[in-house]
């Protein structure tokens, strides 16, 4: 049997699977989860993700159609030699035949990683890779505490980035178990730090903590649906109150992202598609959000959070009123923007 024990599967992925091994299945119900180390994986086994040679991809429906096609490819030489990895995406139906095939063939040095669903005890798929001296099966269960910690500090360092411990003890309470929605967090909050070396706990509650995000929400969608007078009232009050102008550009920071993310995923959806999978929107903000999505095109967002991203380093550098100038400026920066941008 070479299933993988849930404790051991991201050392594995460090060093990488036994030269003997041709096939990794990677599973289970998290599919962020899935994706990440799939593709993890691949990147450990190609210098050159861009190389059409040296990395193929394949979706698994294709496979189900010709089940001969994994062997072909697993068995051709590349053109400047060197070995080649396989990358077969999940699909509908069942192609365990062509991994089936493959294993059973001599594979000239090929690597596969095939990324799969859910798959039960008894899927093909699964008892196919669990059942082979040759195949590894790595399952992807949600992310308990002991994970979370790790993709929270192996993430951050890859942006050159450290996080103290109180901070990190913060932001795996912030988490859930998913792991998609935990990769978002963390790259929202790099963004928030890049540049500092370090990340501590106001790092941590200014951009993932959803204290005082509701609070923030008429600011917020005041400056990206473009009405700059009602967003600078909206400043006003706040800091009136005492709020620290890096709570505000962490939760507009958060939102340009969750625009950004939207835009990302659906193209050439329309405003009222795209806030029809926005999850956890209350219902009262839906018109506001469809004429932020209808104004801010992908691009226009990412200048939007370099913006955000900018004044926040600016900020953490300034006496506190020239903070507050910097931070309603950019605001006021962005309702401009939006309001250029009317349908």
């Amino acid at each position: 049997m070479t299933a993988v024990k849930a404790g051991d599967i991201e050392s594995l992925i460090r060093r990488g699977p036994d030269a003997r091994i041709a096939v990794v299945l990677v599973y289970g119900p998290d599919t962020g989860l899935v994706a990440d180390r799939a593709t993890r994986l691949v990147r450990g086994m190609v210098s050159d993700p861009d190389d059409p040679f040296a990395l193929i991809r394949i979706d698994g429906d294709a496979l189900a159609s010709d089940p001969g096609r994994l062997v072909d490819e697993a068995g051709t030489v590349g053109l400047f030699g060197g070995s080649r990895t396989i990358w077969v995406r999940s699909g509908s139906r069942n192609y365990a035949p062509a991994v089936d095939a493959v294993l059973k063939a001599p594979t000239e040095g090929a690597r596969i990683v095939v990324e799969a669903g859910d798959l039960g005890r008894s899927a093909p798929l699964r008892t196919l890779c669990e059942g082979s001296a040759r195949a590894l099966a790595l399952p992807c269960y949600p992310d308990d505490e002991r994970t979370l910690a790790d993709l929270i500090e192996r993430t951050l360092q890859d942006d050159g980035l450290r996080i103290d411990r109180d901070a990190r003890d913060l932001l795996t309470g912030s988490l859930g178990s998913d792991r998609r929605a935990s990769l978002s967090e963390i790259g929202k909050l790099a963004l928030y730090a890049r540049g500092q070396g370090t990340v501590g706990v106001e790092d941590v509650e200014a951009i993932v903590s959803d204290v005082g995000a509701s609070v923030l929400n008429a600011l917020i969608d005041a400056a990206f649906a473009g009405r700059a007078s009602e967003a600078e009232r909206e400043y006003r009050r706040f800091r009136h109150e005492g709020m620290d102008p890096s709570a505000m550009l962490g939760a507009g920071l958060r939102h340009a992202l969750t625009l950004l993310a939207l835009r990302l995923d659906n193209p050439r959806g329309s405003a009222s598609q795209l806030v029809a999978n926005w999850r956890g929107l209350h219902f009262r903000r839906k018109a506001l959000a469809e004429t932020q999505l209808a104004r801010w095109s992908a691009p226009a967002l990412q200048q939007a959070v370099t913006w955000l991203q900018e004044t926040v380093l600016a900020c953490r550098r300034s006496e506190p009123d020239l903070a507050h100038a910097q931070a309603l400026g950019v605001f006021l920066r962005i309702a401009v923007e939006a309001s250029r941008r009317r349908n």
